[in-house]
């Protein structure tokens, strides 16, 4: 059963960071239970040298590392010397280099392997979107880690592939609606995803436009030449709209990511005018930080909205315990889901199940001592946010 809280058998206790101040009974289910990762992507399927592995735990920029710096000397590098090293039979807190050497003796599939099997997740759900040639598959991910998984169809590149395969701008709206009627019928497809975020930001016109201004806009984006970037609101909100129709939940990226993006326009709550219209399917807030007060918010005020704060977790390190928190100020706790968005290292699949717990430990335990919950509503909250919210929203047994 999704999320049943079994043994940890011969996993090494990574997740030790759920600490003795902790209630007993909370902090041996949080050690115990399987997760649900709802929003993830695949792992490195080649090998990285070191200056590519720092590349990829830095989220922000797509520079090289300048040389006056590391990347370990990070909240999340951090993180990963104090919680990965284990796993790859170091002790905690090995020195930088020390970690590098060991972890260069394994190939990227035993990597994988280690560290998705210590996550002590039950499911992921992948987002196959981004840089599918240089990770794993859901297929791949199942295989190397034992655990299902699902995937989720990003919006935007599914447009891509359509223009790119040469439907013509006029044929393009039937061919979407053909093509994501064909995807939501796949049974491993549980969401879909738009990344509106990194591409027009949220403060554009939501409302649905008609099939004659987005064949406009295609013909506009076929026009510029070159590889096709889905950057026009009128396509954006298309698809999103077109999704909804179909009942599947849609994961909206918020927030903190790379520099592609302009932060000041993803604040969720620029997303009012489509949350009050749109056909009242699930919609999934990701990451959120540092929106997650508003975010928060929205899923409070709206029945059909949740949201995560998954991806600021690993890189805010030890001090991901505030953002947890925090993101359990306003929201009903049936509206949070957990995720770690892992992407290219699996230390990053491992961290964010560790911190996770960790900082729900903490939090939760605090609430325990000082009267607001007992122990089993603790144990409730943790079941909710990690496991039963995502299997509902999605439809998973």
């Amino acid at each position: 059963m999704i999320g049943e809280a079994t043994p940890t058998g011969d996993r090494p206790d990574v997740f030790s960071g759920v600490r003795d101040d902790v209630p007993d009974a909370l902090a041996r289910h949080l050690r115990a239970v399987h997760l649900i990762d709802h929003h993830v992507h695949g792992t490195f399927t080649r090998a990285v040298d070191r200056a590519g592995f720092e590349a990829a735990i830095n989220e922000g920029s797509t520079d090289p590392v300048p040389a006056f710096m590391t990347q370990f000397d990070s909240p999340l590098g951090l993180a990963i010397r104090r919680w990965c090293a284990p796993v790859l039979g170091l002790e905690s807190l090995t020195g930088a280099d020390e970690y590098w050497f060991r972890r260069a003796q394994f190939g990227p599939d035993e990597l994988t392997e280690r560290f998705l099997r210590a996550a002590g997740v039950a499911r992921w759900v992948v987002d196959t979107g981004f840089k599918g040639d240089q990770i794993t598959t859901p297929a791949q991910m199942t295989a190397l880690s034992d655990i299902p998984s699902s995937s989720v169809l990003r919006l935007e590149r599914l447009t891509e592939d359509l223009l790119e395969a040469g439907i013509s701008p006029q044929e393009y709206p039937e061919a979407f609606r053909a093509a994501l009627d064909d995807a939501v019928t796949d049974p491993h497809t549980v969401g879909v995803k738009t990344i509106a975020a990194y591409r027009t930001g949220f403060d554009v016109d939501w409302s649905r436009p008609p099939d004659a201004d987005v064949a406009a806009a295609a013909d506009r984006l076929v026009a510029r030449g070159g590889e096709l970037r889905v950057d026009d609101p009128v396509l954006i909100a298309f698809g999103v709209h077109e999704a909804a129709e179909r009942g599947r939940p849609i994961q909206v990226h918020v927030g903190f990511g790379d520099r592609d993006l302009d932060l000041n326009r993803t604040d969720p709550l620029l997303l009012l005018p489509l949350l009050r219209t749109i056909t009242p399917v699930p919609v999934m807030l990701l990451h959120c930080y540092p929106f997650h007060r508003q975010a928060g918010y929205l899923a409070q005020a709206f029945d059909h909205v949740h949201f995560d704060v998954g991806l600021a977790i690993n890189f805010l390190g030890v001090r991901s315990t505030s953002l947890v928190a925090e993101a359990l100020d306003t929201a009903p706790f049936a509206k949070q889901l957990y995720s770690s968005d892992a992407f290219g290292p699996p230390e990053l699949h491992l961290l964010g199940s560790v911190l996770w717990r960790r900082a729900m430990g903490l939090v939760l335990g605090d609430w325990i001592r000082t009267g607001a919950c007992t122990e089993e509503d603790a144990i409730r909250i943790v079941d909710m946010i990690g496991v039963h919210n995502a299997a509902r929203v999605y439809g998973l047994t």
